[in-house]
């Protein structure tokens, strides 16, 4: 009789080791945004997005974030926009969207520096090249999501890419960008149009 008490002991004491630290998938919440940010020679300048798709793997513990095991997100090039339709040709022509659709973010390491904050070692791809970069992420844990806040600074020579120019050359863009981002991983048995089978 003990020793079957001890089996179900052990059986609910894994049970509950497994609960309350579990790998979970996640999925990028559609209201997450992105940002790309330049200058030029006549103002600064900002494309916006709100179209990036991607989904995520975590090991919460306790409602915690204790591991980012994987990270891919895919933003649709065009989905960028200024406001401004002439810039966003320009850009678009720059980036080579009819042949280089989307930019991608995979995810290669992640290290915790405290209980907010991250380093992600990871690889964009843009307009068709890949380059690695490490990037610090705020790191908040809302209603059982988590909110990921960041950038990085690139340039367009790292992705073998020009600095657009517009009016004959008269107006000139900078060599340095800045890409932030501030995404909503959802949990994916929560997400919105997900058919989970039980």
């Amino acid at each position: 009789m003990k020793t079957l008490k001890s089996f179900f002991l052990t059986v609910i004491c894994l049970g509950i080791t497994f609960y309350t630290n579990a790998q979970k998938n996640y999925t990028v919440n559609t209201k997450s945004k992105f940002e790309v940010a330049g200058t030029s020679t006549v103002h600064d300048w900002v494309m916006k997005s709100t179209e990036g798709t991607g989904t995520a793997n975590l090991t919460v513990k306790d409602s915690k974030l204790t591991d980012i095991n994987s990270l891919t997100i895919i933003l649709p090039a065009e989905s960028l926009k200024s406001g401004k339709s002439s810039m966003d040709d320009v850009a678009y022509e720059a980036l080579d969207t009819k042949a280089h659709k989307n930019i991608k973010y995979v995810l290669k390491s992640a290290d915790k520096v405290n209980e907010t904050v991250w380093n992600l070692t990871g690889t964009y791809t843009i307009s068709g090249i890949s380059k690695e970069y490490r990037t610090q992420v705020n790191v908040t844990a809302v209603n059982g999501n988590f909110v990921l806040r960041g950038s990085n600074q690139i340039t367009f020579a790292d992705f073998g890419i020009s600095p657009p120019t517009a009016a004959l050359g008269v107006v000139r863009t900078g060599k340095d960008l800045t890409i932030l981002f501030n995404i909503t991983l959802n949990d994916y048995t929560q997400s919105e149009n997900v058919l989970v089978i039980k």
